[in-house]
């Protein structure tokens, strides 16, 4: 079940339909104690992604406004911000977390 997000960056922003997830990450400190940090994803078609009229890909900073308030995009340890969801690369999994 998807809901429509507002995506912006830089001014720019385009509203589309997102499902929300979740992911589990974690991360091992100097001292060897895991630690864990949840983000807020949002699974998206990388077609509908069109920002100052062309197709683009997720940047660490960019916002996601939602009912439930607006999450920054941003990467956790050693994973990047966003990641391809299917062979084909038609879906993008966003990782973000709430700012406002």
């Amino acid at each position: 079940m998807s809901q429509t997000v507002t995506y912006a960056r830089d001014g720019d922003s385009v509203d589309l339909p997102a499902t929300l997830g979740r992911t589990t990450f974690e991360q091992p400190d100097e001292y060897g104690c895991i630690h864990r940090t949840e983000s807020r994803d949002y699974v998206i078609n990388v077609a509908d992604l069109v920002l100052r009229g062309g197709q683009t890909l997720p940047r660490s900073g960019d916002r996601i406004t939602e009912p439930a308030g607006v999450h920054e995009v941003m990467a956790f340890g050693d994973e990047p911000p966003w990641r391809y969801c299917d062979a084909h690369q038609k879906t993008l999994r966003i990782h973000t977390k709430k700012v406002g």
